[in-house]
């Protein structure tokens, strides 16, 4: 097999998986029309049409799907070859691609990944922040990180960081006009600043305390989906919101904001890594894993 070949091979394994060629671009870091150009030239030395392309979604054809079940554990194990022998540098090298929620992005991370990145000097972390569920593995990821949901059948969960809260808060201004809340159904009588996700849900405010749990859907003159326009309206008085602590600690400790009901907030389970269980690991992913870990052991958070 001449390295083009192999080269080919790989690009029509990689658009074929994302379903297209721009999400494969995406992952791979390389042109949507170099993989293009690849998969033709493919096409074109088998004699065969290997992807059924439309303008809303590409997949396999009947041939192109027995080529991807015989090619995806081939090539997987020619990675895992090469892989075996980067675990034996001094430190690893290659790119480790993390699918992360936008809060693990923002607060999690920052603090972590310079001490990472300055033991493993040979690894680029690529990280892609969003706050939809996907198939991070499909996608191309090494790793994702969830909150406390189930996770998928033969994953590994390793916790990423230490316990979290949300906190309700307000700016003075609006306490000073509107009083406070005393208790959780009380929050319905205040104008209330919501978050939209990019699954186009908002969730119900839960509060929780002696067993007790209220979920309740407050209203207000705000809905949206950039957490900086809700904190800022907060803090201009416009009205209350419920979002993780850390985004709002500056603004408590300058008493810039003041937060209610805090006996109904308790702490919850913070993110977790999870990825495969398989028995080789990619030697970047590897390398993370065992930081993570180390980091919890000293007590880093």
């Amino acid at each position: 097999m001449h390295q083009a070949d192999f080269a080919d091979l790989d690009a029509f394994t990689a658009v074929a998986h994302a379903r297209g060629f721009r999400g494969a671009a995406s992952v791979r870091n390389v042109s949507a029309s170099s993989l293009s150009e690849a998969v033709r030239r493919l096409e074109a030395r088998l004699g065969v049409r290997l992807l059924n392309r439309t303008t809303r979604s590409v997949t396999p054809t009947e041939a192109g799907q027995k080529l991807l079940d015989r090619l995806t554990p081939a090539l997987a194990d020619v990675a895992l070859a090469l892989d075996e022998v980067n675990a034996f540098r001094d430190s690893p090298t290659g790119t480790l691609r993390l699918n992360v929620p936008s809060v693990v992005a923002r607060v999690t991370l920052p603090a972590m990944l310079p001490r990472f990145m300055a033991l493993h000097p040979g690894i680029t972390v690529e990280v892609t922040a969003e706050d939809t569920f996907i198939d991070v593995l499909a996608a191309g990821f090494d790793a994702g990180v969830r909150y406390d949901e189930r996770m998928e059948k033969d994953m590994i969960a390793v916790p990423l960081a230490g316990p979290q809260r949300f906190v309700v808060v307000g700016a003075p201004a609006y306490f000073a006009v509107h009083g406070r809340p005393g208790h959780p159904r009380e929050v319905l009588d205040h104008a209330c600043i919501r978050h939209r996700f990019a699954s186009g849900v908002t969730h119900p405010w839960e509060f929780e305390k002696a067993g007790e749990v209220i979920r309740i859907s407050p209203t207000g003159p705000l809905i949206s989906t950039s957490i900086d326009l809700e904190l800022r309206a907060c803090l201009a008085g416009v009205g209350l919101i419920a979002t993780f602590e850390e985004f709002v600690a500056e603004d408590l400790a300058a008493g810039r904001l003041e937060s209610v009901l805090g006996d109904w907030l308790p702490p919850f389970t913070g993110p977790l890594l999870y990825y495969p269980s398989r028995r080789h690991m990619p030697a970047p992913l590897r390398a993370f894993v065992d930081f993570v870990k180390g980091e919890r052991a000293a007590g880093n958070w």
